[in-house]
């Protein structure tokens, strides 16, 4: 807890010494225009000092973590809800303490005063009930951004040509007006970045292999596979033979005889591993099998070979590769002895080998990507249907009631949906809809309040005059709504399309109260699944993960300029 708390110092430290440094330099830019606000020597001596002072502390506190290089330390405290109050409670005393002293009337600095109070007391009343609640405690979590001398100095010479770009901009008003622009620019590119992250560390993990799922220099963000040559093993028990398994081509291994057929033990596809049959030698035909490329050190020797067996304790049989003048030879090594041979590269087998996994009824989880496709096309047409007809009528149309019955169907946005989970459930089992598909796409085509209320907005906006000459041209009301009116919001239309895409894409609350079978599951039900039945593999995990983002990534993608244009369109420009 103490190395926790001294490293966390330190962490704090160094940031805070970076952040000095980058003040220090930017109004030693700022003020080149401006002798007379220059800051003195002096001040900026003292900010030197303090910066390279605690920089100084932190690199020499965690200089033990690193391997080599800098280590720039991250840290996060992971403590309960009444530590976490109480933290933001004493930030907010001394923030408030340091209104004191920059009040320039009583009346600020007596309200200053008054939070000073406030935080304090809420501090230890919130201390209190840390130490009151049994099983407490503060962990802190330790970390850092590995660098080398040649990350630092070019972080470095950025920074400086950072400085210089500013300071020639600042040189004329045309000039400041494109720098506005470019740091507007790359502000945004850093939140893309930031925001893009997670998606990026998902893809980058879809092709990982499982030795860079973890590593002590942090995250690998650039993976690497490891160099296989085909090889044919003359061992009778570990060769691989392809054949048809009712009806399927796997591959499998000869594992003895029984009533004069060979009997076979599947190894691929990954969902019927592990299954024997019994089959003839003429319906089999050898594969090569992919052996991993090694390097270890044989009497002093470098050597480079493929391995051939693997052995009970750990040894390793390889196949000399490199020296020339050992090529072909067996040596057996420790398999700790050993090191793969890797190149930069993807491991596309996640994919594959994830869809293996899948149920064989799933035909490699197309019966998923089947039902999600129906329940997304249902729903999107239902629902833009229903909801479109339903805000013409009340926009539009002139009827006893309307304003009563629009106030119920808003009032309906105020239920939470637990409270009708129960009555729509005796709904359709009464109806026998209980694993089917059915209770998840129907509701559709019966209207949202919200949606209904939204297209409302839209429709109200349109002038009267389009749907007063509609009916002088003999329209009637259902054609002026099919070919005048509906034209008229498509953005607003998009936005509800996708919103309702995404909502039955990712709906996992309705498959798992309805289906039982795994015939009906549409993929956010089957992600679940797979989620805990091969959970410990992160890179199966990802790439099946990726499978089902992808596609929700491209339709908003495709479909962003409607969205973005449904969202900020208010009026029609003052008509």
């Amino acid at each position: 807890m103490i190395e926790g708390i001294v490293y966390s110092a330190a962490s704090v430290a160094t940031w805070i010494a970076i952040i000095l440094t980058f003040q220090v330099a930017r109004n030693a830019v700022f003020f080149m225009r401006k002798p007379e606000l220059k800051p003195s020597t002096t001040s900026i001596l003292t900010s030197g000092g303090v910066a390279l002072a605690l920089f100084i502390f932190g690199i020499a506190v965690t200089k033990p973590f690193a391997q080599g290089g800098f280590k720039l330390p991250v840290f996060w405290f992971v403590m309960p809800w009444t530590a976490w109050i109480a933290v933001s409670c004493a930030v907010y005393a001394i923030w408030s303490l340091i209104r004191v002293s920059s009040a320039i009337n009583d009346e600020e600095r007596g309200a200053a005063w008054k939070g000073v109070t406030m935080g304090a007391v809420s501090t230890a009343l919130m201390a209190l009930v840390y130490h009151l609640i049994p099983d407490s405690k503060i962990t802190v979590l330790t970390g850092g951004i590995q660098l080398s001398v040649t990350d630092i100095a070019f972080v470095v010479l950025l920074f400086a040509v950072a400085l210089v770009a500013v300071a020639a901009s600042a040189r004329s008003a045309k000039a400041r007006d494109y720098s506005k622009g470019f740091v507007t620019l790359c502000g945004l590119l850093a939140g893309s970045v930031v925001f893009g992250i997670p998606f990026v560390f998902l893809l980058v993990t879809s092709f990982k292999e499982d030795r860079d799922m973890t590593s002590k220099a942090g995250i690998i963000w650039v993976p690497r596979v490891t160099d296989t040559v085909p090889y044919m093993n003359p061992d009778p028990t570990m060769k691989h033979y392809v054949t048809d398994y009712n009806g399927q081509q796997v591959e499998a291994l000869v594992i003895g005889e029984e009533q004069g057929k060979l009997k076979m033990d599947i190894f691929r596809p990954l969902s019927i591993r592990g299954i024997d049959f019994l089959t003839t030698r003429d319906k089999l035909k050898e594969v090569p099998v992919d052996a991993n490329v090694y390097t270890a050190v044989v009497d002093g020797q470098q050597i480079k070979g493929f391995e051939k067996q693997s052995l009970e304790d750990g040894r390793r049989v390889l196949s000399v590769m490199e020296p020339d003048e050992m090529k072909g030879k067996d040596v057996t090594v420790l398999g700790e002895k050993t090191e793969p041979v890797r190149h930069i590269g993807l491991r596309t087998q996640n994919y594959s080998e994830a869809l293996q996994y899948m149920p064989p009824e799933t035909y490699s989880g197309l019966v998923y990507l089947k039902n999600t496709l129906f329940l997304v096309v249902m729903g999107v047409v239902g629902t833009i249907l229903s909801c479109s007809i339903v805000a013409y009528a009340f926009s539009r149309m002139k009827f006893p009631g309307k304003n009563v019955l629009f106030n119920i169907l808003l009032a309906t946005m105020m239920l939470p949906g637990v409270v009708t989970l129960l009555p729509q459930f005796l709904i359709f089992r009464t109806l026998g809809w209980v694993d089917t598909l059915y209770p998840l796409w129907v509701p559709a085509f019966f209207g949202s309040a919200f949606n209904i209320f939204l297209l409302r907005q839209f429709f109200s906006q349109i002038p009267m005059e389009l749907e007063d000459a509609a009916k002088i041209d003999g329209c009637t009301y259902l054609k002026t709504f099919w070919d005048i009116m509906l034209p008229q919001i498509k953005p607003a239309l998009a936005v509800i399309a996708v919103g309702t895409f995404l909502g039955a894409w990712n709906n996992f609350m309705g498959p798992l109260i309805y289906i039982n079978s795994p015939e009906n599951m549409p993929l956010s039900y089957a992600l679940q699944l797979f989620k805990g039945d091969r959970g410990g593999e992160p890179g199966l995990l990802m790439a099946f993960t990726t499978m089902t983002v992808v596609p929700v990534v491209l339709v908003f993608f495709f479909a962003q300029k409607y969205f973005i244009e449904g969202v900020t369109l208010s009026g029609f420009g003052g008509r």
